[in-house]
């Protein structure tokens, strides 16, 4: 008897199944990606660049650092502009794109392992979602940081090597346990993997979380062996070259502190993907 009503109740259930195609299964979606865009648009800090905390220009580099760090030279925004004080997180992402290229599963946790040209593509999909949506303006875009408004972000007014000081540890005897670079950064010290949520370390003086370590992340420029021919305006060095490559900025949860640093800079391909690679977004006019 029990075996006759369990069969009878699978041939009259209904069995909502990834990408069935009912109205209420996509509405619900719908309404998911909706909150998504809505966390995601209100996550923003807004930079103002000449007024109040925010500096007109800052120092881009390190004479300290490595070759492609050189020289030091003024970098002076006009136009104000919001950063996200997060990654783009995985649950996003996949709203936006229709699939999560990550290796480490998480909702919140940063995605990466995609390309630089993913990257652009999600920018282009999730700034036509907002507009239609409403969540941005139609003269208001999303996009990767050129890297100066990069470096502007992660130094937020500091001059030091790091947001935080110039120094990652308290004393240079003690161990990696103590680090102060443990409160701010995922990294080879601290990191397991590339696993936790965004935001659960302590944010830069402008509110950015993970501006330090966790993942490299993209910015719009193309990538020079040092700073001998950069604008002085902020605006991104581009190349028409599809084989050129990027630059990548921040250091990540594989790298020790030195690579951690407000000016550390890598060159990447375009095509490149890996684990320890994400991006956080710019939005302006």
């Amino acid at each position: 008897m029990r075996r006759r009503r369990f069969l009878s109740l699978i041939s009259t259930a209904t069995f909502f199944l990834p990408g069935w195609n009912s109205t209420g299964w996509l509405q619900a979606e719908e309404e998911k990606t909706t909150d998504l865009l809505k966390t995601f648009v209100d996550e923003f800090v807004a930079i103002t660049p000449g007024t109040a905390s925010f500096p007109a220009s800052f120092q881009m580099g390190s004479s300290q650092g490595e070759p492609n760090e050189k020289p030091v030279h003024e970098v002076k925004l006009s136009k104000a502009f919001a950063i996200a004080k997060y990654e783009v997180p995985q649950n996003l992402f996949h709203a936006v794109m229709g699939y999560n290229p990550s290796r480490w599963p998480g909702p919140r946790n940063s995605a990466e392992r995609m390309s630089w040209n993913e990257a652009n593509e999600f920018c282009r999909k999730v700034t036509a979602a907002l507009r239609a949506d409403k969540r941005i303006e139609q003269d208001e875009t999303i996009r990767l940081p050129t890297e100066a408004e990069w470096e502007y972000c992660c130094r937020a007014g500091t001059e030091t090597r790091y947001s935080f000081g110039d120094e990652p540890r308290t004393k240079a005897d003690l161990p990696p346990a103590t680090s102060i670079l443990n409160e701010f950064a995922w990294h080879t010290g601290n990191a397991a993997g590339n696993d936790p949520q965004v935001g659960v370390l302590k944010p830069n003086p402008w509110g950015l979380y993970d501006i330090h370590g966790y993942l490299w992340e993209f910015t719009a420029d193309a990538w020079s062996p040092n700073y001998e021919q950069a604008p002085a305006d902020g605006s991104a060095v581009t190349s028409e070259d599809e084989s050129s490559k990027i630059v990548i900025r921040g250091g990540s949860w594989k790298d020790a502190y030195p690579l951690l640093t407000s000016s550390a800079r890598r060159g990447l391909s375009k095509t490149a993907k890996d684990d320890a690679i994400g991006f956080r977004c710019v939005k302006s006019k």
